[in-house]
């Protein structure tokens, strides 16, 4: 027998989770931080959502390169974007909480043994701040940052390296994700995804490569539901 009954105690399946705006609702305090900095630095026509659109999910050196100096030193980056991730600690400390439905879905995944990881371009600070809340600490089983790999979304190297740690074939990863360069970063390490609309509206998620399923929140996904859609669809980066 084929479809869902045939993967359901499969354990060599991975759900793959970007973290800011996907296990958290997140990303507006991000940007509202980015914002605030640039301004200190003279930058005056940058709002949210054009961070948001133009570099949602990728690392704070590449934010800065691109937005305020393109030959800025790593040092300098790194000073920076601790500057920013403060601000941004500040503002969403009394706030933070697991998306809708994710508790729910982490636990019915984890019933059925699929490998559960974490792929962010978060640094080491705010993956311990975010992921050591209630209802996400100790839920997965490998976590890789932007501080652990060379290259950052949309290159694939974390949701690769996230892989290799849960020992799990790319092509059996399903990654979900919320912004742009994840997506793309996904769709080239030759994973399918799922969209979240907690960062860009559905309409320019839904015919990205790879993508699988648009979702506003985790209340009415299951697991057994990404499986099949898996088991049907074979998206490839090639």
């Amino acid at each position: 027998m084929t479809g869902i009954n045939s993967v359901q105690h499969n354990d060599t399946f991975a759900f793959i989770f970007d973290m800011d705006g996907v296990l958290v609702d997140n990303m507006h305090m991000h940007a509202r931080s980015w914002v605030e900095l640039f301004q200190d630095y003279g930058l005056e026509d940058l709002d949210p959502d054009r961070y948001l659109r133009e570099t949602a999910g990728m690392k704070g050196l590449d934010v800065l390169r691109h937005f305020l100096d393109k030959d800025i030193t790593p040092e300098k980056a790194e000073q920076l974007t601790e500057l920013k991730d403060f601000l941004y600690r500040f503002m969403y400390r009394d706030e933070i909480r697991p998306i809708e439905g994710l508790e729910v879905f982490l636990d019915k995944a984890e019933s059925m043994k699929i490998k559960l990881g974490v792929g962010t371009g978060a640094g080491a600070r705010n993956i311990e701040y975010t992921l050591g809340i209630p209802g996400l600490k100790n839920r997965f089983n490998a976590v890789v940052g932007s501080h652990q790999v060379r290259y950052g979304k949309p290159h694939p190297d974390i949701f690769l390296r996230v892989a290799e740690l849960l020992e799990t074939e790319p092509s059996r990863c399903i990654v979900f994700e919320d912004a742009l360069p994840g997506l793309e970063a996904a769709y080239a390490a030759g994973m399918k995804s799922v969209a979240l609309t907690t960062t860009n509206p559905a309409e320019i998620m839904r015919d990205r490569p790879g993508v699988m399923a648009v979702i506003d929140d985790f209340t009415a996904l299951s697991p057994e539901k990404i499986l099949e859609k898996s088991c049907i669809a074979q998206p490839s980066a090639s």
